[in-house]
């Protein structure tokens, strides 16, 4: 059987990236190739020839022009509309395991509409409501060694603390090939790690790994909500954004509304071992002025 044409918007990102290596020469779509997720003919032009796209483009802060109705809502209708004209034939989008309508949060709110516009669209699809997903490149591990390499302390998000259900990238990845082939067609699946721990297990993970001391301290959400806002006018990737704050005050553990589960060959079985995290962390060391907005 002859492998499918893949087009994959968001190409370059941190998901992006990892599906991108599982192909041979597939078509990477992102602003840094010049292509705009709402440009309807500029992603025509791209698609031309490919049999499905992996829809990965997505932000989790809005800068300028780049907000999460442009991104999130008008590109994924750019989306479909330029695979109709390109005669694609499904669309497998990454959303959001929480994602849903009225919550009060435009992020979560954006890629429900996002969800909601690829199922009506007429065409084949799968869409994945992931939750908190690491590897080299991501946040969760980055962001978490990077803070224990700054700071003796880290806040978690709320009084009472919820729990999350790291998925490693490559276990996403397999179910996206396996969506991108034959399987889960006209479907939306929840996709979770096989492990759910609170992130303060996480950290002290990370930081028994990196042998260094850590205190964990509960912060009050509206505190964080503070400190995403602070970040996010001054670093150039934030330390911690609002819309990250909300997932975590809530919990990345279930999806909702409900969605169908996945097939048992295909959930994450992989724990959050030092070996998945050591692969996760990244070189650099903790946070300094390189990281802010005004280094340049």
């Amino acid at each position: 059987m002859t492998a499918p044409r893949i087009a994959i918007t968001g190409g370059t990102g941190f998901i992006g990236r990892h599906l991108a290596e599982r192909f041979e020469n597939p078509v990477v779509i992102s602003r840094r190739t010049g292509i705009e997720v709402d440009n309807v003919s500029a992603l025509a032009a791209a698609f031309a020839g490919c049999d499905v796209v992996a829809h990965c483009a997505g932000i989790n802060r809005e800068i300028g022009d780049q907000t999460y109705d442009r991104v999130h809502v008008r590109g994924t209708l750019a989306v479909i509309e330029a695979a109709k004209r390109a005669g694609v034939k499904k669309i497998v989008m990454l959303s959001f395991l929480r994602a849903r309508p009225d919550c009060g949060s435009p992020y979560h709110e954006s890629k429900w509409a996002a969800e909601e516009a690829i199922r009506a669209s007429g065409l084949d699809y799968t869409i994945l409501k992931a939750g908190m997903i690491y590897g080299l490149g991501d946040h969760l591990i980055d962001h978490t060694t990077r803070t224990v390499k700054t700071l003796p302390l880290f806040a978690t998000v709320g009084l009472h603390e919820r729990t999350v259900r790291p998925v490693p990238v490559e276990e996403l990845v397999d179910v996206m090939v396996a969506a991108l082939g034959d399987r889960l067609e006209r479907k939306t699946v929840e996709v979770v790690g096989a492990e759910e721990l609170k992130l303060s297990k996480v950290v002290r993970r990370v930081a028994d790994l990196l042998e260094r001391p850590i205190g964990i301290v509960p912060a009050p959400v509206w505190a964080l909500y503070a400190l995403g806002q602070l970040t996010e006018w001054t670093m150039k990737v934030p330390l911690v954004a609002k819309a990250q704050v909300r997932m975590l005050a809530e919990g990345v553990s279930h999806a909702v509304p409900g969605t169908e589960l996945l097939p048992e060959d295909l959930r994450p079985k992989k724990l959050l071992t030092k070996a998945q995290i050591r692969a996760a962390m990244p070189d650099g060391g903790p946070f300094g002025w390189n990281d802010l907005l005004i280094s340049g």
